[in-house]
Parts: C-alpha cells; sequence; structure tokens
C-alpha cells in the first residue's frame, strides 16, 4: 500500500476503506508517513469530504491511537457536555454543578483557551490552588464522593487528533466538517462518558458561520456518536454576539457563579438551564425544568460549585470575600451615539480580550487572568450618546482596545431582528 494512491485516490472522490484508514493514520502517529503527504490527504479530503463510513472509520483510528478513559468505576449514569468554542462561553462552570446538584455525575475533561476562544481549564486556574491534574483514581474518587470534577485532557488521549488538528491549522484544512466531527467526537468518546449534549455555535465568533453548516456539523457529531453507542443530542446556539456579559477568567467565574446565584445575564442564564435540561433527560429525570428552578433557589448548585473548588484545593475565600484576581484600572468605553445596537462581533470582541492579555495567540503564552471586558449592552439595547457599553478591565495598555471597539460595536437607527440563543436541537438521523 503506498500513502500517495490514497492521496490520489480520495483526490479523485474515491471511497477510502476502513483498512486503508487505518493504515494512514497509524503510520503518520508513528512517524512512517511525513507531514507533506499527510498534508496533501487532508486537503483532499477538505475538498471531497468523507462519507459517514469513512468518518466512522477515521474516529476509531484516532480514538485508538492513545489513551482512553474508563469511567466504570464512577457509579450510574455519566454525563459529558460539549461546546465547539465561543466568547464568554463559561457554561461548563455552571451546567456541571447543576448536574451534580441534582445527584448525577459529570466527570468532565477541558481543553485550555486558544485564540479568540476560551478555555474552561484557564478559567477555574483564576481560583488560586485549584489543580486541573487530577490522578485518575482521585478523579474517579472525587465524582463518586462529590457528582462532579473537571480535569485537564490527557497528555496521550487521542494523539493522532493533535498532530492533524497541528498539520490542518497551518494548511488552511481546519474547516472541514467531517475533520472538526472527527477532532471533537474522539475526544468525547476517549473521555468516557455515557451520554453528551453537544452546543454547536454558529456565528461571527464561531467555526460554523451559517446555521446550514453548524446544523451539518451538529448532525454528523451526534450520529458518530451514535454508532458508538453513545446517546447524542446537539443544540445550535447562537454565537453572532458574545455569551453573557463577561469575557475574561476571573471576570467569567464570577458571572457563573452570579448565575448559579439566579442572577446571571439572561441569554447565558437560559442556555445553560438548556442544556443542563438536555442533560437531566437523557439521564431519564423527571420534571428536569422544575429541578433545575429548585437547585438554583435553594442554593445547592452554588454550593456544589464550592464543594468542587474546595476538593480540587483551590480557595474558596477568595470566592466568599470577593477576592478572585483584579485588574489594575477599569475604563469605560462609552457609546459614540445614540441609537440599537445592531451588532458585536464575537470573534473580534475575543480578540480585543486577548489584547489584554485575556488569551493566546500560541499554546504556551501566559494568560492575565484578572484582565477582559464586560459587556454592558447587547444587541437590539437602545443607547444613548455617551452611555457605557463596555467595562474594559485592564493592566497595561487598552488604547487599541478602544479602537477595536469603534469597529466591533455597530449603532443605527433602526432596531435589528433579535436572534435566538438557541436556533434548534439535532437528534439522531432515521437512517
Amino acid at each position: 500500500m503506498r500513502v500517495v494512491d490514497l492521496i490520489e485516490k480520495k483526490r479523485d472522490g474515491v471511497k477510502l476503506s476502513s483498512g486503508e484508514i487505518n493504515y494512514l493514520i497509524e503510520n503518520y502517529v508513528s512517524g512512517n508517513i511525513p507531514d507533506y503527504q499527510m498534508s496533501a490527504l487532508l486537503m483532499a479530503i477538505f475538498f471531497k469530504g468523507l462519507d459517514k463510513d469513512e468518518t466512522n472509520a477515521l474516529v476509531k483510528e484516532m480514538l485508538n491511537s492513545g489513551d482512553t478513559v474508563d469511567l466504570s468505576k464512577i457509579d450510574g449514569i455519566k454525563l459529558d457536555k460539549h461546546s465547539t468554542g465561543g466568547v464568554g462561553d463559561k457554561t461548563s462552570l455552571v451546567i456541571g454543578p447543576i448536574i451534580a446538584s441534582c445527584g448525577l455525575k459529570l466527570a468532565k475533561m477541558s481543553g485550555r483557551g486558544l485564540g479568540h476562544t476560551g478555555g474552561t481549564i484557564d478559567k477555574l486556574e483564576s481560583i488560586a490552588g485549584f489543580n486541573v491534574s487530577l490522578s485518575e483514581d482521585d478523579f474517579f474518587k472525587q465524582v463518586n464522593d462529590i457528582g462532579i470534577a473537571i480535569v485537564g485532557q490527557s497528555k496521550n488521549l487521542v494523539p493522532a487528533d493533535k498532530l492533524l488538528y497541528a498539520l490542518r491549522d497551518v494548511t488552511g484544512t481546519v474547516p472541514s466538517i467531517p475533520l472538526i466531527a472527527g477532532s471533537i467526537m474522539s475526544k468525547k468518546l476517549a473521555s468516557g462518558a455515557d451520554k453528551i449534549v453537544l452546543d454547536v455555535k454558529v456565528g461571527s465568533g464561531a467555526f460554523m458561520k451559517s446555521v446550514d453548516e453548524a446544523t451539518e456539523l451538529a448532525q454528523t457529531m451526534v450520529d458518530i456518536g451514535s454508532s458508538f453507542g453513545k446517546e447524542v443530542v446537539a443544540l445550535i446556539t447562537n454565537m453572532d454576539e458574545p455569551l453573557g456579559s463577561a469575557i475574561g477568567n476571573a471576570l467569567e467565574v464570577e458571572e457563573a457563579l452570579e448565575t448559579l446565584l439566579g442572577k446571571g445575564p439572561d441569554d447565558f442564564t437560559k442556555l445553560c438551564f438548556r442544556i443542563s435540561e438536555e442533560l437531566l433527560t437523557l439521564a431519564g429525570v423527571v420534571n428536569p425544568k422544575d429541578k433545575i428552578k429548585e437547585v438554583i433557589e435553594n442554593k445547592s448548585a452554588y454550593n456544589k460549585f464550592l464543594e468542587m473548588i474546595e476538593a480540587q484545593g483551590g480557595n474558596i475565600n477568595l470566592i466568599l470575600n470577593d477576592e478572585l484576581p483584579k485588574p489594575n484600572g477599569i475604563k469605560e468605553y462609552k457609546a459614540k451615539s445614540s441609537g440599537y445596537i445592531i451588532k458585536i462581533d464575537a470573534e473580534e470582541v475575543g480578540k480585543a480580550a486577548m489584547l489584554l492579555g485575556a488569551g493566546r495567540a500560541n499554546k504556551d503564552d501566559s494568560i492575565d487572568m484578572s484582565v477582559g471586558l464586560k459587556m454592558k449592552c447587547k444587541v437590539g439595547d437602545f443607547v444613548n450618546l455617551g452611555d457605557e457599553i463596555v467595562e474594559i478591565h485592564y493592566n497595561n495598555s487598552y488604547d487599541e482596545v478602544i479602537k477595536n471597539l469603534d469597529e466591533i460595536i455597530t449603532i443605527s437607527s433602526e432596531k435589528p431582528q433579535k436572534l435566538p440563543i438557541i436556533h434548534k436541537k439535532i437528534e439522531k438521523s432515521s437512517n
């Protein structure tokens, strides 16, 4: 079997067999296939695609390229959720405690932020002492004891994905639906959960720019999960503007805590509650909406968050005493005219937060936990000249951020149509 023959086969739109995909992934991970040949194959896949059988074969080989997590030592149904990434997306910090306070188990492995999207692990590390590197035994024990643990991904979890993603990132082949689906689902399947809810973002701050594209990606991932014996549903959700109001690590933790106390932004609260409802429904919980309302009102979800922080070494006094990292200064960005806000470009807001130090351009960059942005308005809100639109939490210069916000936020005399936070739900296809 020659690699060039398989590249030409896919280039010409011919289906690859599971044996051929096994050969390609196995030999690339072991170093027997050079980057230039795998780059050519990825470009062929980008243009010609993969069918359902090919995509499942790819996921299988990626899944088997490294470690998988056996959650059988955790009692009961193991739940998980995954977001395709966005700006201000701190949903795991709310959903996890809700699920655990309802008596269920959420054993979650999360990643760090890169580019304009934030990472759950970074946000949690804004709480001094929080340990994201539990041993496997400690991870299992904590989930059994309190219902939740959120840790960083194992270094040897799906190594094929790490290698392929690095190559896709520099060859212009990232926005391929079968490759995105394979990347996400291989990691989710390797993490061992029984039932999964996917939050597939669509809009300016997401990989998928149209609802049709997001729907195709979501359906592909749901069907992959079904093929591997997992129950998976997906929600297509809006990322044309930042989710909630806080963008930045400590700021997002504070907003998550406010939401667990029933005081969070409307869009963020609605999304967290809906994903939680879907997870509880998958687990067979009756009247999930009522259960969510109960654990918010009696503060058991809030207390579960504190319990998780303490269990993983975090200093909860920093939360209780409002002592999470604070910036040197806060600058108000004000409306330059009166009118309706018709656009807040989510991706550009994320990049503006990066300029302050809240994100990383490269995986080894350090980040500043205290800085970020607080959006004081949402699309559709009316503002008067001079009204505060954004709080800039900074430690160093904010001049470039001010210039960017002039381009990011658009005000008009005409009131825009407000997009829903949740566009649609995707379930297993019938075919």
